[in-house]
């Protein structure tokens, strides 16, 4: 699918996100109010340039849109190629996770008493615009997978950091860990701020 870039879109979310923050809200009120949020900017599959949806055969790619200069939020598109997956991981801050395009399937993890690592509950499967959250509190442990094998699949991550300077833990079914940073797999942002150019959105959008 080919993008016609509508960036007040995300410029929009990336304000009124911080808005939403300024008010210092609970976790719990960052998740309804951010989810909503998030849900309306993934209702629309207009806005993300390709440079930013592009797959790679080699894994699944985690492209910075937004980083916060506060470092209260990152905004970051994933982009699955088909049949990727991520390992078992953790994420130590709130996130909130938006289908823009194809669907993802998630499996959460509990820690058994023995120290393994089990399934918690069924795979859930996440379509086009569907919103889920993570967090410490809710729930923090999962794997994430493309739910198509032929084609790409992208979402839209909204997380309580940098996320991609973060110290996290990849898990083997074992329960063992290992600390990881993820980084990003880009070097260049989405220029959101350029209004020189940018078309008025209609007023009922």
């Amino acid at each position: 699918m080919t993008s016609t870039t509508h960036s007040a879109r995300l410029r929009q979310f990336v304000q009124q996100l911080a808005g939403l923050l300024d008010r210092q809200p609970s976790e719990s009120e960052i998740i309804q109010g951010g989810g909503e949020l998030l849900r309306d900017l993934v209702a629309h599959d207009d806005w993300l340039p390709e440079a930013w949806a592009q797959p790679s055969a080699l894994r699944y790619q985690q492209y910075l849109l937004h980083a916060d200069a506060l470092n209260r939020f990152s905004v970051v598109s994933f982009v699955w190629g088909p049949g990727q997956s991520t390992p078992i991981h953790d994420h130590t801050v709130w996130g909130l996770i938006g289908v823009l395009r194809g669907a993802e399937l998630s499996q959460p993890y509990q820690r058994s008493p023995d120290g393994r690592l089990l399934p918690q509950g069924p795979v859930q499967r996440l379509e086009q615009g569907a919103v889920e959250a993570v967090s410490p509190t809710l729930g923090d442990v999962h794997r994430v997978s493309n739910a198509l094998s032929d084609q790409a699949s992208i979402s839209i991550h909204v997380y309580g950091a940098n996320i991609g300077a973060v110290q996290r833990s990849v898990f083997a079914e074992d329960g063992t860990r290992k600390p990881f940073v993820s980084g990003y797999s880009n070097a260049t942002l989405p220029n959101i701020w350029d209004l020189s150019s940018e078309p008025t959105l209609p007023a009922t959008v």
